[in-house]
């Protein structure tokens, strides 16, 4: 888990700097898995809680996205 928490302290310090399969890996750590891709935008879902998340997959994320998954993760 050290690797996710590198990636989260990253986050928190430059949101606009984040690539997607970065914010992949903290969903995968937190209990999220991809159930559906639509375009250019993936939905993860928790099993666990039933929180839906939807990113648009380009590169770098907006921070708009980076935030909302630190919140829904606990990390903000």
């Amino acid at each position: 888990m050290a690797a996710v928490d590198k990636i989260i302290e990253k986050m928190k310090r430059q949101p606009n700097g984040i690539r997607p399969i970065e914010a992949e890996n903290v969903l995968r750590a937190f209990g999220y898995e991809i159930v559906r891709q639509r375009g250019s935008h993936r939905h993860y879902l928790n099993r666990n809680s039933g929180d839906l998340i939807t990113v648009k997959q380009e590169n770098p994320l907006k921070k708009v996205y980076i935030t909302d998954i630190l919140r829904r993760i606990g990390k903000q």
